[in-house]
C-alpha cells in the first residue's frame, strides 16, 4: 500500500508547460479557452458513448434480437476502445495531442454516419467497434490534454474535470438521446444526426488548440500493446483498483441493462425513463463530483465506496421488492459513491503522474474501467439469455457490493498504512535531533 494521503495534500500543481512562440497566433485559443475546449470534447465524446443505450430497446424490437446479441453490440465497443487504449495510449506523449486527438474525432464521425444508415445488426455493431476504437484514443488523451492545460492557481481543476466529464457525459447521451427517442421524428437517426454536428465543431476546436505535448522519439515503440505504470506509481494504482471495479461494473450495468430493466421489470416502456435510468446513475455522480472536489482523497474514496455498498443494496432491495422509488433511491445513492470514485481516483492520478507518464497512466486506468465496465454487463447478457433479467440484477448487484466492500478495506489499509509511516518518519525526526 502507499503513503498517498499525506503524500500529496501539499503536493504542488504540475508546471504548465509553456506555448511555443507564436503558437497562440497561429492556434487561435488562449489556453483557458482551450482547456474549456477539451472539457467540452470530453463531454461529447461520452455523450456519443451512451447515446445508444435508449435505443438498444428500439433496435431490439425492430430487429429482433436477444439480451445476449444486445450486450455483444455493447462489448464490440469496449473491444474497441480498450485496443485503442492498449495501442494508443501512449501515442500522444509521443507525437504531440492533436494528432492523435484528430485522428479521433475523424472516427467518431465516421461512427456516426454508420449509425445513422444503419439498418441491421451488422452495421450496428461496426459503428459501435469504430466508436469504441475512436473513445479509446480520445480519452487518455483528452484527459492528459486536461492535466498540460490546467490553470496554475487550480491545481485540482484538470482532476475535477477528468472525473466529471465521464459520467457527466454519459448522463446527458442518454437522456437527450431518451427525449429524441420518444418525442422527435427518426428515433434511432436523428441523434447521431446532432452528434455527426457536433463531431465536427469539435474538429474546428482541436484545429485550433495549441500543442501542450513536445515531440519525442518512441512513437512507433509506444504502439506495442502493453500495460506499463512507473514503479513508483504502482502502489498507488493497486490501491484504487476495487473502486474502479465497482463503481464501473456498476455503470455498465445500467448503460447496457438498464433500460431493459425498467422496461421488463417496473413495465417503464417510455424511452425517456430508458435515458433516465442512466441519468439517475450519472447525475448524481457528476454533482458530486463538483461538491467534493476540495475534500481530501481518503476521505472521499471511503465515502463513495460506503456508498456504492449502499446505494446498490437499496437499489437490489428495490428490484426484490418490485419498489420504484427504492430502486431509484438506492441508483442515486449508488451515483453519489460513483461521483466521489470518479473524483479521487482521476484527480490522484493527474497530480502524481508527470508529463511524459499522463498518456500511459490514464491508459492503465481507463482499461482497468472499462474491463470492469464491459466483461461483467456481457456476462449479464448471456446469463440473461439463459437464467432471467432478475436472476441477473440480483448476482450483478451482489458482486458489485462485494467490490466496494473490499474497496473500503483497501482503502482503510492505505489510510492506516500512511499513518504509520508519519509516525515512523516523526520519531526518526526526533532521534536525529
Amino acid at each position: 500500500m502507499s503513503d498517498a494521503p499525506t503524500r500529496y495534500k501539499n503536493t504542488p500543481a504540475t508546471p504548465v508547460m509553456p506555448e511555443p512562440p507564436g503558437s497562440r497566433a497561429r492556434r487561435g485559443l488562449s489556453r483557458p479557452v482551450a482547456f474549456a475546449s477539451i472539457a467540452a470534447v470530453f463531454i461529447l465524446f461520452m455523450a456519443a458513448s451512451s447515446a445508444p443505450s435508449p435505443l438498444y430497446v428500439i433496435y431490439q424490437h425492430e430487429w429482433s434480437f436477444s439480451a445476449t446479441t444486445l450486450t455483444g453490440v455493447f462489448a464490440v465497443y469496449v473491444a474497441g476502445m480498450i485496443a485503442a487504449l492498449l495501442v494508443l495510449g501512449a501515442l500522444s506523449d509521443h507525437i504531440g495531442r492533436r494528432p492523435v486527438l484528430a485522428a479521433a474525432i475523424a472516427l467518431e464521425a465516421v461512427a456516426m454516419v454508420l449509425f445513422i444508415v444503419a439498418g441491421d445488426v451488422s452495421i450496428l455493431l461496426t459503428a459501435r467497434l469504430v466508436q469504441g476504437i475512436a473513445t479509446g484514443a480520445a480519452m487518455t488523451t483528452l484527459g492528459a490534454t486536461l492535466v498540460d492545460l490546467n490553470p496554475p492557481h487550480a491545481p485540482h481543476r484538470a482532476g475535477v474535470i477528468t472525473g466529471a466529464a465521464p459520467t457527466f457525459g454519459l448522463g446527458l447521451g442518454a437522456l437527450g438521446c431518451g427525449f429524441l427517442a420518444e418525442y422527435g421524428p427518426h428515433p434511432t437517426r436523428l441523434v447521431y444526426a446532432l452528434l455527426l454536428a457536433g463531431v465536427v465543431l469539435a474538429g474546428l476546436l482541436v484545429a485550433l488548440l495549441p500543442e501542450t505535448a513536445q515531440r519525442r522519439p518512441g512513437a512507433a515503440r509506444s504502439l506495442r500493446p502493453r500495460l506499463g505504470v512507473a514503479p513508483r506509481l504502482r502502489s498507488d494504482l493497486i490501491a484504487l483498483v476495487p473502486i474502479l471495479v465497482a463503481s464501473w461494473a456498476l455503470g455498465g450495468l445500467y448503460l447496457a441493462l438498464g433500460p431493459s430493466v425498467a422496461a421488463n421489470l417496473f413495465g417503464l416502456s417510455s424511452h425517456v425513463i430508458g435515458g433516465l435510468v442512466v441519468t439517475l446513475l450519472c447525475g448524481p455522480a457528476s454533482v458530486t463530483v463538483f461538491l467534493l472536489r476540495g475534500w481530501p482523497t481518503e476521505r472521499t474514496l471511503a465515502l463513495a465506496a460506503g456508498l456504492l455498498l449502499v446505494g446498490t443494496a437499496v437499489g437490489l432491495t428495490g428490484v426484490q421488492e418490485h419498489s420504484l422509488t427504492m430502486a431509484a433511491v438506492g441508483t442515486a445513492i449508488a451515483g453519489v459513491g460513483f461521483g466521489g470514485s470518479a473524483l479521487a481516483s482521476f484527480g490522484t492520478l493527474a497530480r502524481i503522474a508527470e508529463p511524459a507518464e499522463r498518456g500511459e497512466l490514464f491508459a492503465v486506468a481507463f482499461v482497468i474501467s472499462y474491463l470492469a465496465f464491459s466483461i461483467p454487463a456481457v456476462v449479464a447478457g448471456f446469463a440473461t439469455t439463459n437464467v432471467g433479467l432478475h436472476e441477473t440484477s440480483v448476482v450483478y448487484s451482489a458482486a458489485v457490493i462485494a467490490f466496494s466492500a473490499l474497496a473500503l478495506v483497501a482503502q482503510w489499509l492505505r489510510t492506516a498504512r500512511a499513518r504509520n509511516t508519519d509516525r515512523r518518519d516523526r520519531i526518526a525526526g526526533v532521534e536525529d535531533w
